[in-house]
């Protein structure tokens, strides 16, 4: 069947990370059997319930509540009972579903496919202004989802009554800033209910400012009539689903294990079951890590459970900080790992903490837009093939390497919850497991210099060859904050050596992605001033410019013959 013009554009500017069955969300949180009986049965009550007038409903709760896996089941049920229209999972690690630019896409695409005559109507917005993408939220979701569908609707078409009408939205708090977060719920109000279509619309997030104040009673917010609310973690109490879910999980784990204790009817204990209940604070997030913790199949789950069991809180008292046992479990799995991967002879000299660190930095791209492919990062790092892997092999529980079908492997860190995420980057709650982000990126910056100056023209030399180098300009450019982070010691010792010609090699064979080497070229400008004028090397820095001269043409050629030269033409006259 052959697509659309139209079509094949929305599609370009899809997140397909977001849905619900993306292989890209891998292993995604789901609730387990007879846990959260009562708010799933809720849930589903209001989307089945067509009449009621409220059609957009908002669950609120804290990180770690449950939110994504409750979306996720109500997803898999929607979509097995037929009604399921679309679902976006957005994400804060994830560029292509962080922000707004490609939500809107998204909800048409999903729509569209579920009546031929409806991906037409959109189509053919899409090629009557191709711009579409450009513009406001609002004004796209006015033209590529209320006009498609309304001109469904007149059509008269009597298979609408069962055109699946369930929009679901998980993780409103995880798009940047807080004014696209006010932006997105004002749309979905205008847009979706002001204009009386028949979609119900089930939206989950934080409760973080916007959609506080638009839900608000006092003051009055413009969504505190349109919308019903569930407030997850005052409402239910989780407690006794995540007892069930404790007893299931490890009496299951423990008929698998190869540890005959694990499989006497007397473990687990159930003294231990409730220091985890009472640890986890109805946090689910906290028993979902314990579960993929004692899952680790190199270990024996009732000595692993021991040792959890030893980091809850004396007495199995409540947390005077709402993510205390949470933390404490962290802390633990951290150093348990970094023990683990210290005393290995081959890596003793290298910082668990550092490398970790700087996975964790290049996950959500505040080092650049790609970071590193797997075979940059090990060697870059003097690590063995395959090291990176090795660096999280007792972090299982709570970070993964997705599969990647397709070169070059870029690194992409999977960490199940946020709220890891988040405990890496605070020094109040890592504590003396924190590293500040200036040091990571001084490290990192420090051992790509490194790595450059040790790699070899030579085929044949048996230092570091270039073989490296498929990202090595990008993370350099990124690192190195344009040329401006290095050190003057570092950009003599550059400018001293084979550098530039190694760089000359490396530029025939890379391609550059979008802003990369116009990064990389910037860099170079910022060299060539500091040579000349911070550290009065003249001679250094005509060197460098000469190949300056020579890398901006190829570099040029290549932006235009993918239509990206605007992100060039800024400074390619600087020098």
């Amino acid at each position: 069947m052959s697509v659309g013009k139209g079509w094949k554009l929305l599609l370009d500017n899809v997140a397909s990370n977001a849905f619900y069955d993306s292989g890209a969300r891998f292993d995604p949180p789901k609730c387990d059997e007879d846990t959260r009986v009562e708010v799933i049965g809720e849930i589903m009550d209001w989307i089945q319930d067509r009449d009621a007038p409220q059609r957009l409903l908002c669950m609120t709760g804290a990180a770690g509540a449950g939110k994504s896996a409750l979306q996720q089941t109500i997803a898999e049920r929607c979509a097995d009972s037929g009604i399921l229209g679309c679902a976006i999972f957005l994400s804060s690690q994830d560029p292509t579903r962080n922000n707004l630019s490609r939500i809107v896409p998204t909800i048409a695409c999903q729509l569209g496919q579920h009546d031929p005559k409806l991906q037409d109507h959109t189509r053919k917005a899409i090629e009557k202004d191709p711009l579409i993408f450009t513009k406001t939220i609002r004004t796209q979701m006015d033209a590529l989802v209320v006009r498609p569908f309304k001109q469904l609707c007149a059509t008269g078409d009597p298979n609408l009554s069962s055109f699946p009408y369930a929009i679901l939205i998980d993780g409103l708090d995880e798009c940047s800033g807080e004014e696209n977060q006010a932006e997105l719920l004002a749309c979905i109000k205008i847009s979706l209910l002001d204009n009386a279509l028949p979609f119900r619309v089930f939206l989950a997030s934080r409760p973080e400012w916007a959609i506080r104040s638009a839900l608000n009673s006092e003051p009055e917010g413009y969504l505190h009539r349109s919308a019903y609310h569930i407030q997850l973690s005052d409402k239910y109490d989780a407690t006794n689903d995540i007892r069930r879910y404790l007893w299931r999980k490890l009496r299951d784990i423990g008929s698998r294990s190869h540890d005959p204790r694990a499989r006497s009817r007397l473990w687990p204990r159930e003294e231990d079951i409730e220091k985890l209940v009472v640890a986890a604070s109805g946090q689910f997030v906290y028993a979902a890590t314990v579960v993929k913790y004692l899952s680790e199949r190199r270990s024996s789950p009732v000595d692993r459970l021991q040792v959890i069991v030893t980091w809850t809180l004396a007495g199995g008292q409540l947390a005077s900080r709402p993510f205390e046992g949470l933390d404490t479990l962290y802390a633990g799995i951290l150093r348990t790992a970094k023990e683990l991967y210290e005393t290995v002879d081959t890596n003793r000299e290298r910082s668990f903490l550092m490398l970790l660190r700087v996975l964790h930095i290049n996950s959500d791209f505040r080092a650049g837009r790609y970071g590193w492919t797997a075979r940059d990062f090990d060697e870059v790092f003097n690590l063995e093939r395959g090291g990176h892997e090795a660096l999280v092999s007792d972090l299982h529980s709570l970070v993964v390497f997705p599969p990647r079908s397709t070169p070059p492997t870029f690194i992409e860190v999977h960490f199940y919850h946020r709220s890891f995420f988040q405990f890496l980057d605070s020094e109040p709650r890592a504590k003396d497991l924190f590293i500040p982000e200036t040091l990571v990126r001084k490290y990192a910056l420090e051992s790509i210099v490194q790595g450059i100056m040790k790699s070899s023209l030579e085929p044949s030399s048996t230092s570091v060859s270039l073989t490296f180098g498929e990202t090595v300009l990008g993370v350099f450019s990124n690192y190195s904050c344009g040329g401006e982070a290095l050190s003057g010691e570092q950009l003599l010792s550059l400018a001293q050596s084979d550098t530039w010609r190694k760089f000359d090699r490396l530029i025939e064979k890379v391609s550059f992605y979008v802003g990369e080497g116009s990064l990389f070229l910037k860099m170079i400008v910022v060299i060539v001033r500091r040579l000349k004028n911070e550290l009065r090397e003249p001679e250094l820095a005509d060197a460098l410019k000469s190949y300056f001269d020579k890398w901006k043409e190829p570099i040029e050629q290549y932006y235009k013959t993918r239509n990206w030269t605007s992100s060039l033409t800024s400074f390619l006259h600087i020098l």
